[in-house]
């Protein structure tokens, strides 16, 4: 008896789904109806992401929540993560600058005790999406340190951001789920990819406590000039990669 999935399967794997079977079963669990079901295949086949076609994607072991025209988390950033909630005790105050779709402040939620999460987000979208994955959280639509209260000056013990990176001339070689359903201002870092990461870093220091820690994700091209930054704020630098992971974290710890 031929599979009910088989039809799906045969159309994601023409329209060149690597993971054609996972995704067929995901799908077929989400629809209500056949006639829906038809309609999620047809979105998937045009190219737009899984995540935002389910409405959640699995990140550090978590169902995060991800609308349409939402930045959609990327296992990468898990070892970000990992580092962040390493340094992160019990209690600790964490800020995590644009949060996207909150999936970061969510995980190290669930990673360590009693945080106190903020998050922030230019993108409104975004900003509704992570309300809903940091119900125990703080969430602000802004720019960078703007829309944060003051009481957290010189409070916040970590501080991540998986700010845009790619550079400018670089986004239009993004695969298409990204460049066509996700938001420029969450890919286009500028003409080196470091605009924002630069203005994070110099905006650090009168945020972070004493013994604090800044981390952000970034390419192994950029960590260099990014380390220097990082130095140039009066943190001291660190450069950590994994192989695993294919990611990059630059970290700055204060005095």
């Amino acid at each position: 008896m031929r599979s009910a999935s088989e039809p799906v399967i045969a159309r994601l794997r023409a329209a060149g789904c690597v993971f054609a079977e996972e995704e067929a079963d995901l799908l077929i669990s989400a629809a209500r109806s056949p006639t829906d079901l038809e309609d999620l295949v047809d979105r998937r086949v045009a190219g737009a992401p899984l995540e935002q076609i389910l409405g959640w994607a699995e990140f550090r072991g978590l169902r995060i929540a991800v609308e349409p025209g939402v930045f959609v988390p990327r296992r990468r950033t898990e070892f970000l993560v990992h580092q962040a909630a390493a340094l992160a005790r019990p209690g600790a105050v964490v800020v995590d600058l644009c949060c996207g779709s909150g999936a970061l402040g969510a995980a190290l939620a669930a990673a360590v005790d009693r945080l106190e999460v903020h998050a922030v987000d230019i993108d409104p979208a975004a900003v509704r999406c992570a309300r809903r994955n940091l119900a125990g959280g703080h969430v602000y639509e802004g720019d960078l340190y703007q829309p944060l209260p003051d009481t957290l000056r010189g409070r916040v013990d970590v501080l991540v951001a998986n700010a845009p990176y790619v550079p400018s001339a670089e986004v239009g070689l993004m695969p298409p789920e990204a460049r066509l359903h996700e938001p420029l201002v969450a890919l286009d870092g500028g003409a080196d990819g470091l605009d924002i990461l630069r203005r994070v870093v110099a905006g650090a220091p009168p945020w972070l406590a004493p013994g604090g820690h800044l981390l952000v994700e970034t390419s192994t091209r950029q960590a260099p000039h990014l380390r220097d930054a990082v130095a140039r704020a009066g943190l001291t630098p660190s450069v950590t990669t994994s192989d695993e992971h294919n990611a990059t974290v630059v970290a700055g710890a204060s005095a």
